[in-house]
């Protein structure tokens, strides 16, 4: 079990699948630039990340429902949850809902983030989630995704990578993919290209260049 001070976000599970090195420079040195595609998602996710809940019967919409797990070390936020409750009182069903700028992707990046949304509702409701769905704002539709053993594991496996480099403080070293890094928000001060031979840190280059500049300066 896990402390509050030891959660980690379930947003950043998605970095770290993704890409190590992008988590790292996010989560550990603080870094983060805007570009279109991230702000084309976070103007998304502006439309339904207001707290509000919607009821009719035993039907419940929960938009931006805070989430957590000890269990598995995890702190979040749903974009929507759909509840359905029992006559006699509690959560019969629960079903995960994430609005997403694109369209479905053939990698789990996405489905492990709407995973780790399943197990944090799964401790705090205790119930067994069986799906999760995506709406993608490209396709105007929802996308059903099981809960399955498979997905489990690979989640459960990727929460255990993202720790270890989190605890490590170590960012791993660059490397230039140009299908992602080209596409990537921190491409300038990640420097995939000059970066990633040596396994420099960025926070250690801005220092090396902190002492250059203070000694041309001296002289």
């Amino acid at each position: 079990m896990f402390i509050e001070d030891e959660l980690i976000p379930v947003s950043a599970l998605q970095h770290a699948y993704f890409c190590e090195r992008q988590y790292a420079l996010i989560h550990i040195e603080q870094l983060w630039q805007e570009n279109r595609y991230t702000t084309e998602g976070q103007v998304l996710h502006e439309r339904v990340d207001v707290e509000h809940h919607e009821s009719r019967r035993l039907f419940r919409l929960e938009y931006a429902m805070m989430i957590r797990s000890l269990h598995h070390g995890l702190i979040g936020k749903t974009d929507l949850v759909e509840l359905h409750l029992k006559p006699e009182g509690g959560v019969a069903k629960a079903v995960p809902v994430e609005f997403k700028r694109g369209k479905n992707k053939e990698s789990d990046c996405d489905r492990i983030q709407l995973c780790a949304q399943a197990l944090c509702l799964e401790e705090m409701l205790g119930i067994s989630i069986e799906l999760g769905q995506f709406y993608y704002l490209q396709e105007h539709r929802r996308t059903s995704v099981e809960m399955g053993a498979k997905l489990r594991e690979t989640t459960s496996g990727l929460i255990l990578r993202t720790r270890e480099i989190w605890v490590s403080r170590i960012t791993p070293p660059a490397l230039y993919e140009p299908q992602k890094c080209d596409r990537c928000s921190l491409l300038e001060p990640c420097m995939p290209k000059s970066a990633g031979s040596g396994g420099k840190r960025v926070d250690r280059y801005i220092q090396t260049q902190i002492r250059v500049n203070k000694a041309e300066i001296a002289e």
